[in-house]
């Protein structure tokens, strides 16, 4: 979970530190590309939820 929330902040700093971690504690290599995989579609939702508000207050204006 710290790793994804590294991820969307894009703090190189906390990826470093968790990914160390996580590693530490028996993490893999595929379960942190999981979490990659997990962090980028959540913020590429969240760019197309704000684009939708973006077309709708362009309407309004």
């Amino acid at each position: 979970m710290s790793i994804a929330v590294a991820l969307t902040t894009q703090c190189a700093y906390c990826m470093e530190s968790h990914i160390q971690n996580a590693k530490k504690a028996g993490a893999t290599k595929e379960e942190v590309a999981e979490t990659v995989f997990i962090a980028s579609a959540i913020r590429a939702g969240g760019a197309v939820g704000n684009g939708l508000l973006a077309m709708r207050i362009f309407d309004e204006v």
